[in-house]
């Protein structure tokens, strides 16, 4: 597959696994709407490699939702695009990387102890909500956004006498596994838990015929790209930052 095409394709895979609540297309752009839970949720994501921003027509929706208007730049599209947002007054923030690598490259095993559900259960909510250490307003989003999935999907949960060690889930797309809310607690980080569901999730994500895997992470998440990095996921597609509108 070409370079670009399998950029496109992450891409799509990574907005599916991740959806929002309402949306907006507009000029090869969608306008993602969710409560304001995560940028990723409530930004204006390029669809393809477009130029032309309409500041106004975005800005309009977004203040329509009492939301602030942010833009996702990907390394993907025309460079106007950032300098015409910087030139508008728009903040940078948010380096982000996106990662592939094909799912033969990715360390996965059944793990007895890692417990795979078709759906999300309010106990596994619950839990993660815990560890995402989320208001109940935001857990109540969290929920909306998760249960808005249309693609298949697996939610991994890893727990012990001691209570939930680590949650994540997987969803499956055009033949690529996107890992999302991948999170551990934080009294038991670096004891291999990230791994262990993450490499479940794999396994699943073979059975189901996936060819590749990819995943979203912020550039300066040192301990997230280093557990990554061990599994075989290390290969930068492309990268993104944020431009949200002046205060």
């Amino acid at each position: 597959m070409a370079e670009r095409a399998l950029e496109w394709r992450v891409e799509e895979t990574c907005l599916n696994a991740w959806p929002a609540l309402r949306e907006v297309l507009l000029d090869g752009w969608v306008l993602r709407f969710s409560a304001g839970l995560t940028r990723r949720a409530n930004s204006a994501n390029p669809l393809r490699p477009v130029s032309p921003v309409d500041l106004r027509a975005s800005e309009a929706l977004y203040r329509r939702l009492d939301l602030p208007t942010i833009f996702r730049v990907l390394s993907l599209v025309d460079p106007l695009v950032d300098e015409r947002l910087a030139e508008a007054g728009y903040t940078g923030e948010g380096e982000s990387c996106a990662l592939y690598a094909p799912i033969e490259d990715i360390a996965a095993g059944r793990d007895p102890d890692v417990r795979l559900l078709e759906q999300p259960t309010p106990e596994w909510f619950h839990a993660m909500a815990t560890l995402q250490n989320h208001s109940s307003e935001q857990a109540a989003i969290y929920r909306r956004i998760v249960n808005q999935l249309a693609i298949p999907a697996a939610f991994a949960a890893l727990s012990d006498e001691a209570g939930t060690a680590a949650l994540a889930y997987g969803a499956l797309h055009n033949g690529l596994l996107c890992y999302e809310s991948v999170i551990t607690d934080h009294g038991r980080r670096r004891q291999g838990s990230g791994r262990r569901i993450v490499c479940a999730l794999a396994d699943w994500a073979r059975n189901q015929g996936a060819v590749g895997a990819c995943l979203e992470v912020e550039a300066r998440n040192a301990p997230a790209q280093a557990l990554y990095a061990a599994i075989g996921l290390n290969r930068e597609l492309y990268r993104y930052h944020y431009r949200r509108e002046p205060a």
